[in-house]
C-alpha cells in the first residue's frame, strides 16, 4: 500500500510538471504573439495622421519637405528595396561559393580557422562597417573602381543607364555593396551549416558514379538543403532591408530617385535615423511612423514570399515522387 502511495505520488508530481511546463511555453507563445500585435497596433496608431489624411498616394509620391508638411514616401521604399537587391545579387553568389569551398573543397588545416573568420565578420558591429565604409571604401571607390565602371559599363545598351553619374563614392550603389559585405558572414554560415548536414553516403554516391564536385552540390547537395539555404537567404534580406547605420553613413540621403545607382538616396531605415529624435510636427512624425509601418510589412511579404516559396518546393518534389 506504502509503494502504490508513492508511486501515486510521483505520478501527481509529474503530472503538475508538465502541466506547469505546458502552460510556461504557451505563456510564452502568446507572449510572443501579444507583443507582435501590440508593435502592430503602435504603429498603426502612430502613422494614423498620414494613413487617414494622404492615404496610398503617401506611397507613390516622393515629395518630403517637413517646412511645408509634405510627405512621400516612395523616395525611402525605393532606396530600401534597391539597396537591397544589390545587397543579394552579390553577396548570395560570395556566400554560396564560400559555403561550398569550406565544405567540399577546403583543407582541412584551413577549414576551421577560415569558418571562424566568416563568423567573426558577423560579429563585427554595424557601426564600424558604416564607417569603415564613410572614411575607406567610398573614398576608394571613388578614385579607382566608380570611373571603371562608368567608363565600361556605362557605356552599355539598356543596363548602362544605372552605372552612369558622378564618381563621388557615396550612393545607393555604395550602399548596397557595404551591405552585402555585413549580408555575407550570414548567409554563408547559414549555408555552410546546411551544408554538412547532407548525409556523406548521398555525396559519396555520387562521387561513386563519376560526378564532379559541382554536379554533386547542385544535384545531390542544393536539393537536399533548400529550406535552409532559403531561410539563410531570407536571413540575409532581413538584415539589408532593416539595415539603418552603414546605411546612413554611405547612402548619401537623398529624397530622390535616380535610374542611376551612383546618386544618393534614401532608404527607410535611415530616414528614421535621420529625423525622428528631431521630428516635433505631429505630421512629420506620423509619416516617419507610416515608414516604420511599411518596413515591417514589407518585412512581413519577404517572410511570406519565402514560405511559399518553400511550400511550392516541397509540393513539386512530392509530385516528381
Amino acid at each position: 500500500m506504502t509503494a502504490e502511495t508513492g508511486n501515486l505520488s510521483k505520478s501527481n508530481s509529474f503530472a503538475l510538471q508538465d502541466k506547469l511546463f505546458e502552460g510556461t511555453t504557451r505563456f510564452f507563445a502568446l507572449l510572443v504573439l501579444v507583443t507582435l500585435l501590440a508593435i502592430i497596433g503602435s504603429l498603426f496608431m502612430g502613422s494614423w495622421q498620414t494613413l487617414s489624411q494622404t492615404g496610398p498616394k503617401f506611397f507613390a509620391t516622393n515629395t518630403w519637405d517637413p517646412v511645408k508638411s509634405a510627405f512621400g514616401g516612395l523616395a525611402p521604399l525605393w532606396g530600401t528595396i534597391i539597396t537591397a537587391t544589390i545587397a543579394l545579387v552579390i553577396g548570395v553568389p560570395l556566400s554560396f561559393g564560400i559555403a561550398v569551398f569550406l565544405t567540399e573543397m577546403c583543407p582541412p588545416v584551413l577549414k576551421r580557422p577560415l569558418g571562424t573568420a566568416v563568423e567573426l565578420l558577423a560579429a563585427i558591429p554595424s557601426i564600424i562597417y558604416g564607417m569603415w565604409g564613410l572614411f575607406i571604401f567610398a573614398p576608394l571607390f571613388a578614385e579607382t573602381l566608380q570611373p571603371f565602371m562608368i567608363a565600361t559599363l556605362g557605356k552599355l545598351p539598356v543596363i548602362g543607364i544605372l552605372f552612369q553619374g558622378t564618381p563621388n563614392g557615396f550612393g545607393v550603389f555604395t550602399a548596397g555593396l557595404i551591405l552585402a559585405v555585413m549580408i555575407i558572414p550570414f548567409i554563408a554560415a547559414v549555408m555552410r551549416d546546411v551544408f554538412e548536414t547532407t548525409p556523406p553516403i548521398l555525396k559519396e554516391s555520387a562521387y561513386g558514379l563519376g560526378a564532379t564536385t559541382w554536379e554533386v552540390v547542385w544535384n545531390v547537395v542544393l536539393p537536399y538543403t533548400k529550406a535552409g539555404v532559403i531561410g539563410g537567404i531570407m536571413l540575409g534580406l532581413g538584415r539589408a532591408l532593416g539595415e539603418t547605420m552603414a546605411v546612413t553613413f554611405v547612402i548619401g540621403n537623398a529624397y530622390k530617385i535616380s535610374p542611376h545607382l551612383f546618386d544618393p538616396g534614401n532608404s527607410i531605415a535611415s530616414s528614421l535615423a535621420n529625423e525622428f529624435n528631431e521630428a516635433s510636427d505631429p505630421a512629420h512624425l506620423s509619416a516617419l511612423i507610416t515608414l516604420g509601418l511599411t518596413l515591417f510589412v514589407l518585412s512581413f511579404v519577404v517572410l511570406a514570399i519565402s514560405r511559399w516559396m518553400l511550400a511550392s518546393l516541397t509540393a513539386k518534389e512530392g509530385k516528381r515522387t
